[in-house]
């Protein structure tokens, strides 16, 4: 793809985080970006922030009238152009013992991570088809194995590669690519401190014989989490290379590991599937 014919691109979850750095990269990148936010704040934060075209978006993608209305804009906006990519990148998480976890937060976080990504590809797939764009889906390493106390996390991020599969081969016949990114820990200072903050009303709200059983686990876990969203994770730069390389790709790969070690990821899942399972787990996650 050439700098002449780059298109427009929609990004849900761009307030913080990932989503924020891809919005304002593409954007410097000369692509037209319509940026999902959930407030008139992180709106204009956004667009200060932007050197490019961007347009920030209010979408809620739990609300279907806030999807359609962010929608019908984009729609009216580009016309007979199309959308050239969808990215879907807002998220959700609740971390902890999934024994600890109530059931309402559970249900929210299928709320967002699933249904509310299934809901945003439905509203956009005409306007992806009559650019015969592409569906970029930000997974997570963990979208391939599960970890503990990131159940939720695991969960969703294994039903999106599921769903991505899927509507890869759906949308074949309508020139559609469907490709997912699945970074590791990324260093984000916000989400860090989401993560801590979230630790410790959970340990809060533990009874002492849930803590008896997981507490001093469950804390170093998260405690490593943190560390990787402050310090040893990966640049943000990393994802948004691997997204420009996506995008750019005549044909995109079907997924893009974002990780320090790609050989390493590769024997990890490789030792997954030929050890048994037990001897996988207990080797990995030790008490």
């Amino acid at each position: 793809m050439t700098k002449s014919n780059i298109g427009t691109v929609v990004i849900t979850g761009t307030s913080t985080g990932i989503g924020r750095a891809i919005a304002l990269k593409l954007t410097e990148q000369g692509y037209r970006v319509f940026a999902g936010v959930r407030t008139e704040k992180d709106a204009e934060s956004l667009k200060q922030a932007a050197s490019g075209n961007l347009t920030p978006i209010i979408m809620d993608i739990t609300k279907a009238e806030k999807i359609k209305s962010a929608s019908e804009f984009v729609s009216l906006a580009i016309g007979d152009e199309g959308l050239f990519a969808l990215i879907n990148n807002a998220y959700s998480g609740f971390d902890g013992p999934l024994e600890c976890i109530p059931i309402d937060d559970i249900r929210w976080n299928f709320e967002v991570n699933v249904i509310g990504q299934i809901a945003v590809t439905q509203a956009f797939l005409p306007m992806l088809r009559k650019a015969k764009g592409r569906i970029i889906n930000i997974s997570a390493v963990c979208g391939r194995f599960s970890i503990p106390y990131r159940s939720l996390l695991s969960t969703s991020k294994i039903a999106i590669e599921a769903i991505t599969d899927s509507l890869r081969m759906e949308l074949r016949s309508s020139g559609i690519e469907v490709l997912s990114i699945l970074p590791e820990g990324i260093i984000t200072p916000e989400q860090a401190d989401k993560v801590e903050a979230d630790c410790q009303k959970v340990l809060a709200n533990m009874s002492p014989e849930m803590k008896a059983i997981y507490g001093n686990n469950f804390r170093v876990c998260m405690e490593e989490s943190v560390k990787g969203n402050r310090t040893t994770g990966l640049p943000v730069e990393k994802v948004t290379a691997a997204i420009l390389e996506a995008l750019e790709a005549r044909k995109p790969k079907r997924q893009y590991f974002v990780v320090q070690s790609p050989w390493e990821w590769k024997l990890y899942a490789l030792y997954k599937r030929l050890v048994p399972h037990q001897y996988f787990y207990d080797n990995l996650f030790k008490d």
